[in-house]
């Protein structure tokens, strides 16, 4: 029996593990209780007529990569609609807060092949869009056998991910011959896809580089601008679990040349915020929760644990250390702070932006920092100079505005598959329609 054969048995004979294990996810907030269907592929909105681009982001950093480019889609081909799926309520939210009209979120099926048949029959895409690298095999072998094109877009391999599919050959040859093109980040990306049997990949960049700068709440940000006046600010952004000790650590060795200090840390997760909250505040420090509404004045720590506010704490904060990167994960999007004007710094795992880091790393645009020692180093330094502080941030803000055109390089790539797509716009919504 081949892999894919056996994988459909398996979860196909799963469905009562599966369903426990949802539930228990309920339970800790990581199911939306309002939208649970939906991972049974239970539709909760009606297909629109006519063509429809489905576009899978897994989770936060893939949805807002992709995000300039289905608001491109929608702007330029008005005869299409978008259906936008992603597997995590944080993503959810922030879809919902920033998705063009005409396109639709939903929750992308749990890859057992009666849920993804489902999920297919209501939605009928005509073109998929896959972003990054989350190979779902049901899913992606209903889509081949019902002849639905299939493009990888923005695809990335990490080191680890690499090693792993190097030990399962057949498989991840498989897996990606279901794709038509691979639309890889890097060179690396490139030559690994081609490496595990890709069989058409192209080059034109990455999404991130075209991604608007992340919004803010206008009267929220003069509020806190107010209320801090000219205290001095550092941020964490999208930490992971074992980093807020760390960054506490650091500020507790700046806090005595800079008795004013603010830290503010936006955890990765913002259920966790009550719980970092807590930790700080019994390890001694004055600490604010923003889900509560609590202001930062006078505290020491103030904690965001709300969705979608990471651009007004960007432009917040001069400093921004990126998160993700003391810990195994790989690191977060130092493109965002760039792109408002942050000084950024970061520890030294940030295998999932390494293109990025090693550009921003040859032109003064970042530091590595791996602990609280140096990062309290670091911190303090441009605290301290303003002048050092404005030139990392603006050798960072040039590299982040340097590649404004790989969205108009992937939108020509696309446009095969668009054009063959909206040349059966009157057949496709007939059968619509009809059914």
């Amino acid at each position: 029996m081949t892999a894919p054969a056996l994988y459909r048995g398996a979860t196909a004979a799963a469905a009562p593990l599966i369903r426990l294990l949802l539930a228990r996810r309920l339970r800790a907030g990581k199911e939306d209780p309002a939208r649970c269907a939906e991972r049974f592929g239970q539709a909760t909105r009606a297909r629109p007529p006519g063509p429809l681009v489905w576009v899978h982001a897994a989770s936060v950093g893939e949805s807002l990569s992709v995000l300039a480019l289905i608001e491109r889609l929608a702007a330029k081909r008005s005869d299409m609609a978008l259906l936008i799926t992603t597997g995590t309520v944080t993503s959810a939210r922030l879809m919902e807060q920033r998705l063009p009209p005409r396109a639709v979120h939903q929750y992308v099926p749990v890859d057992r092949l009666s849920w993804v048949r489902r999920f297919l029959d209501h939605w009928r895409p005509g073109l998929a869009l896959w972003v990054e690298s989350e190979f779902w095999p049901n899913l992606l072998g209903e889509l081949a056998d019902r002849h639905i094109p299939l493009v990888l877009v923005n695809a990335r391999v990490s080191a680890r991910s690499y090693a792993g599919w190097r030990r399962l050959p057949g498989t991840i040859r498989q897996l990606l011959d279901h794709f038509d093109v691979c639309l890889a980040q890097s060179e690396a990306d490139r030559d690994k896809l081609l490496a595990l049997g890709a069989r058409r990949v192209r080059l034109p960049g990455n999404l991130k580089f075209a991604a608007a700068p992340l919004p803010a709440d206008e009267t929220a940000l003069a509020t806190l601008r107010a209320s801090l006046g000219t205290r001095r600010r550092w941020l964490a952004a999208s930490t992971h679990p074992g980093e807020e000790a760390i960054i506490a650590e650091a500020h507790r060795r700046l806090r005595s040349r800079f008795p004013d200090l603010l830290t503010l840390i936006v955890p990765r997760h913002p259920a966790r915020g009550p719980e970092i909250a807590r930790a700080l505040a019994e390890s001694g420090l004055t600490v604010t929760l923003r889900s509560r509404g609590e202001a930062p004045d006078g505290a020491e720590i103030h904690v965001a644990d709300t969705v979608g506010e990471l651009g007004l704490f960007y432009r917040l904060a001069p400093i921004a250390f990126m998160g993700g990167s003391l810990v195994a994960h790989g690191g977060q999007n130092l493109l965002e702070p760039a792109k408002l004007g942050c000084a950024v710094l970061h520890g030294p795992d940030m295998a999932n932006f390494a293109a990025i880091v090693e550009e921003m790393l040859a032109e003064d645009a970042t530091e590595i920092a791996g602990d609280a020692e140096s990062i309290a180093a670091a911190v303090g330094r441009m605290l301290a100079d303003d002048g050092l502080r404005a030139r990392r941030a603006a050798a960072a803000a040039a590299i982040a505005r340097r590649k404004d055109d790989i969205l108009d390089a992937v939108m020509d790539e696309l446009a095969p598959y668009l054009d063959a797509l909206s040349s059966g716009t009157a057949d496709a919504a007939q059968r619509h329609a009809c059914a």
